[in-house]
């Protein structure tokens, strides 16, 4: 089977060497995690205080979202800013990083839409 170019660039499928490959794991690690995808994606969708973060992530604590924020403002893939109001307000926005994982998140996300299926525990 050939994989198509058109998702990677033209480097990256003709050769991935050790280096390369650390690379990938650490971003796919920081994706990967639990509530990550949906975090980001809910920033995509225009969410930006923390509150309709949580509300457009089903099931995701306060302590969680707040993990998760801070990792995914660590990995530079979204921006924290504090806005000095009383009381103090923060916004949160995904950075260009971010906004150009999303183009790699999105196809996953249609996936599983049209394959509700995968991931879930098999039948025993």
């Amino acid at each position: 089977m050939t994989i198509p170019r058109t998702y990677a660039p033209r480097t990256l499928w003709d050769h991935s060497d050790e280096a390369e490959c650390r690379r990938a794991g650490r971003a796919i690690e920081v994706v990967g995690q639990r509530w990550a995808p949906g975090v980001l994606l809910a920033l995509a969708r225009g969410a930006e205080r923390f509150t309709e973060i949580a509300a457009s992530v089903d099931g995701i604590s306060a302590r969680m979202l707040t993990v998760r924020l801070k990792q995914l403002e660590t990995a530079k893939l979204v921006e924290r800013t504090v806005i000095p109001t009383t009381p103090v307000s923060v916004r949160y926005r995904l950075t260009p990083r971010g906004t150009d994982l999303i183009a790699a998140i999105r196809p996953i996300a249609d996936y599983l839409q049209r394959w509700p299926d995968v991931g879930t525990d098999p039948p025993e």
